[in-house]
């Protein structure tokens, strides 16, 4: 009974795999067949949203990142920064989340910051950042998602086939113990990786109904100029003060070999003379 029932249980995997690795392909033999263009980035949106009438549909899901480079006075970088914050906490522009800051100040503040929010909330907390020739630098990024998803939904699917059917075996009464334990650990494997899968999708639908968006604010090109001329005068003295004692160390190194080399060179002179006298 044990021997024939592991043979159905390994014909029933062997048949799973083999639909997979179908279904595998075909779906490779399609991608191959259609040439997808690039997406136009300069005006995002949602990623995964449905097209609208007359629109192409590229078949792509698009994952987009913003990261802006805002240059401010650095006594109102602090406050810019915490603006932005407080608007993404708030969620008057839609759904978002802080998730991370740092800040730092000193002669030469700046701050970072890091939000995912919704695609509709992006412009005008870009806004809200900074305006006109405050927004020195911006980049638009997006990653396609779209082969990623294809295959976590195949990967989801095909567990969950092989799990009902491993389900339906466990439920027969004339299992031995040994089958049972054979029976759950691999249906144990099964539940871990489907949880995994289920978890990268999350993720991937994140990705795509959400933008992430870095602020990097830092001080205006005067005031970083500024900054380092202030910084190079604050340097000088440390500067002659570390060439002085660079003299000294060099001083206190070559005193002993002179007391050595200055009688000794007397001393060969002295001989010398004497027998150039002889």
């Amino acid at each position: 009974m044990g021997y024939g029932f592991a043979k159905r249980v390994l014909a029933a995997t062997l048949a799973l795999g083999l639909l997979s690795a179908c279904s595998k392909h075909n779906a490779a033999t399609m991608e191959e067949a259609v040439a997808v263009p690039m997406a136009d980035l300069s005006k995002p949106d949602a990623g995964g949203s449905a097209p609208s009438p007359g629109k192409a549909d590229l078949g792509v899901l698009l994952a987009y990142e913003h990261r802006l480079r805002i240059r401010l006075p650095g006594e109102r970088i602090a406050t810019q920064a915490q603006a932005v914050q407080a608007a993404c906490n708030g969620g008057k522009l839609g759904a978002c989340a802080v998730l991370g800051m740092n800040q730092s100040g000193g002669d030469e503040p700046s701050a970072t910051l890091q939000v995912r929010i919704v695609p509709e909330g992006v412009e005008p907390l870009i806004a809200l950042a900074g305006k006109g020739d405050e927004i020195s630098e911006r980049s638009i990024q997006a990653d396609d998602l779209a082969t990623a998803v294809r295959n976590n939904t195949m990967l989801q699917d095909r567990l969950q086939k092989e799990h009902a059917r491993l389900l339906e075996f466990q439920g027969r009464k004339d299992l031995k113990v040994a089958d049972v334990l054979t029976l759950s650990n691999r249906i144990a494997e099964i539940e871990a990786q489907l949880q995994g899968a289920q978890q990268e999708a999350a993720q991937q639908q994140r990705r795509i109904a959400t933008q992430l968006v870095t602020f990097n604010f830092e001080t205006t090109r005067a005031q970083a100029s500024r900054s380092e001329i202030g910084e190079a005068f604050r340097d000088f003295g440390g500067i002659v003060a570390a060439v002085i004692a660079f003299l000294i160390r060099t001083f206190a190194v070559l005193l002993p070999v002179l007391a050595v080399l200055l009688p000794l060179l007397w001393l060969i002179r002295r001989t010398l003379r004497k027998r150039r006298k002889a």
